[in-house]
């Protein structure tokens, strides 16, 4: 059975908490995999905003309690710090036999079942902002009591957004710092390319369509060649030559030791979190 014929015959109601941007994606990705319009529903207090999903999607708003009462599996797309509260709302009105998605970073399974209840099975997802076209990488970790229907259903349907992995739970605060929080340091990169290329004398437009194609070449390349990120840098970098002169400032910049700092400050972040 292919897998949109499974998500088309899915006997679950999919619940989502927080429909903006992320919670849209998520939407959006079981829509496009048949996944029956009937059967997912979601709260939003803006009625303008619930109007939207409502008409774009074909999914239905409901209240809180009725979606944490009917809902086999519901997606907490919820900030952090907003997450307790949330728990202790829908604690009374869980359907115990559920499934809670939390992509809250930072906030552990053993968290939300302790905020909820023992018996509720929970799987934690660090997403990331590509999802959202399409291109997409999430890390799932499974709690307590998550069954392999179950955790089945959330890697496929989160397939339908881009990539997926399973990780331990421990291993959780490092993908945020790789893959959660990536994608703005690329940004930053290219930006700062921009810059550089303007004041080279390049115009914005100029610099933009070279640094961005380049960046989307470069990921294509290294996705497709089956070489390594070392193998391709060096490939490119010829003695003496112009990539090895910008290359040896980065090396005298620490270059190396300022991602790694970036992405541990990003890893202990996730830590404080918790």
């Amino acid at each position: 059975m292919s897998l949109q014929s499974s998500f088309s015959t899915s006997k679950y109601q999919v619940g989502l908490i927080g429909v903006g941007v992320m919670g849209e994606a998520l939407i959006s990705g079981l829509v496009s995999s048949r996944f029956p319009k009937a059967q997912i529903v979601f709260t939003e207090k803006r009625t303008d905003r619930a109007r939207e999903i409502s008409t774009k999607y074909g999914a239905r708003a409901l209240e809180l309690s009725e979606l944490a009462k009917t809902s086999d599996v519901i997606l907490l797309v919820v900030k952090p710090q907003d997450l307790a509260d949330l728990l202790a709302a829908i604690a009374p009105d869980l359907n115990k036999s559920a499934l809670l998605v939390s992509f809250a970073a930072g906030k552990t399974t053993k968290f939300i079942s302790e905020k909820t209840s023992e018996k509720v099975s929970v799987i934690r997802v660090m997403p990331n902002t590509p999802t959202l076209i399409g291109q997409g990488m999430a890390a799932i970790s499974l709690g307590a009591n998550v069954s392999q229907e179950q955790a089945k259903f959330v890697a496929d349907f989160l397939a339908t957004c881009g990539k997926v992995i399973s990780v331990d739970e421990e291993l959780q605060d490092a993908v945020t710092a790789v893959s959660g929080s990536g994608p703005a340091y690329f940004f930053a990169f290219v930006e700062e390319i921009i810059k550089s290329g303007v004041a080279l004398g390049l115009s914005e437009e100029q610099a933009s369509t070279l640094a961005i194609q380049t960046i989307v070449g470069s990921a294509a390349m290294l996705e497709q060649s089956g070489k390594s990120a070392t193998t391709l840098r060096e490939n490119v970098t010829s003695p003496n030559g112009t990539t090895a002169a910008a290359l040896k400032v980065f090396n005298e910049a620490n270059f190396g030791e300022v991602i790694e700092k970036a992405m541990t400050a990003a890893r202990d972040r996730s830590q404080e979190l918790a």
